[in-house]
């Protein structure tokens, strides 16, 4: 049988479990979509200095 204090301990792990999935989940797009959008920003920036060298 499980003592209070380690069913505090086992609530709190599950929170932080918990709490660090979210903010990936959430977190890890967010971060995906703004590397895309800047590398894609870096690749018009780039077709459009070429355009005007020519």
């Amino acid at each position: 049988m499980m003592e209070f204090a380690q069913y505090l301990g086992f609530l709190a792990f599950l929170t932080v479990l918990s709490i660090g999935f979210w903010l990936m989940f959430f977190l890890v797009p967010f971060v995906m979509y703004w590397v895309s959008g800047g590398a894609i920003e870096f690749i018009k920036e780039k077709r459009a200095e070429k355009k005007a060298q020519e």
